[in-house]
């Protein structure tokens, strides 16, 4: 989402969730042999190019085998206010809802990239793991600033709850997932109660993939600038760090071993305040993980983080 960003105060202290690091680092290497050494390479930055090289080989061409894909569904009067529904065709019962929520610095990046299998692939395992797939795009600053991206999550819950059932989804088990600037804009929305509708916040957990969370961290850059405006005066208001600590939903937190060094922190500056007020959330640290690989990992072979997903929102429903 943003640029490696140093001058960070040193990150809490928090026990960290996850399989042994060494188990961990073998199943990004299973993808393919030679991954987890360019992944290593390139470093603790942000580079989807790169990444995508790596990983588009490995992921499914459309037509998917199996699954319904329902694409550019108006969830608000936008544009960009458009989501696809990924559901597995000739399943019984009502399934739970997983939203996938794109990166993008606030100011690109979308739901999909036709020609590649991004962001396909997460509603794609979604739906195939026992999920109805669900994923959305939004408002892009700086056209649309603070709050547009967190309005948007609140409309796109609000039309899956009211319309997901006619998919196969059950609306009383809706899942928000958010990468990078998706995670601000997931993180914004449960934080905020004045963007959840009537019926309160609609959701039963909420999955925040190396995020942002204090705005008064650090000093802003571009993307932030763009998105939540010139006056750090308002940061703190915006931040979405003091709501986060009195949700009442379940959340899962992740970050990359590679991740640029703010995400790392913030993700545990976030488990350690959470902690203090007795709700530890599950973190999780994914070892020989970039800030990009970490998504573009999910529906192959590398189970490192999807693992994660299906046991917290197990555990959530």
């Amino acid at each position: 989402m943003l640029r490696p960003l140093a001058g960070l105060g040193a990150a809490c202290l928090s026990i960290v969730l996850l399989a042994t690091a060494g188990d961990a680092r073998a199943q990004v290497a299973a993808a393919a042999p030679d991954i987890a050494q360019k992944i290593a390479g390139f470093g603790r930055v942000i580079n989807p190019p790169d990444i995508a090289a790596l990983y588009a080989p490995l992921h499914e061409k459309e037509p998917y085998a199996g699954v319904k894909v329902t694409r550019d569904l108006k969830y608000g009067p936008a544009d960009r206010n458009l989501l696809d529904v990924f559901a597995t065709e000739g399943a019984s019962g009502a399934r739970p809802v997983l939203i996938f929520v794109h990166g993008g610095g606030f100011v690109a990046g979308n739901k999909r990239a036709p020609g590649t299998p991004f962001n396909d692939q997460v509603p794609l395992w979604a739906a195939r793991n026992g999920f109805i797939g669900v994923n959305m795009t939004y408002r892009l600053a700086p056209q649309n600033p603070w709050p547009a991206g967190a309005q948007d999550m609140g409309a796109a819950v609000r039309w899956v709850r009211a319309n997901i059932a006619a998919h196969g989804g059950d609306p009383a088990r809706v899942f928000l997932m958010g990468h990078s600037a998706g995670a601000v804009h997931v993180a914004s929305y449960v934080a905020q109660p004045t963007f959840h509708g009537p019926d309160g916040i609609g959701l039963a957990g909420a999955i925040l993939v190396s995020g942002l969370f204090d705005l008064t961290a650090r000093p802003p850059g571009p993307p932030e600038k763009a998105y939540f405006g010139e006056d750090t005066a308002t940061y703190a208001d915006r931040s979405s760090l003091p709501g986060l600590l009195k949700a009442r939903i379940p959340l899962l937190v992740v970050y990359a071993e590679l991740d640029p060094p703010a995400f790392e922190q913030e993700s545990e500056k976030l488990n350690a305040a959470l902690c203090q007020e007795k709700r530890c959330p599950k973190l999780v640290k994914l070892p020989g993980h970039s800030h990009i690989s970490e998504v573009y990992a999910i529906n192959t072979k590398d189970v490192g983080l999807t693992n994660e997903i299906l046991a917290f929102t197990k555990a959530a429903r």
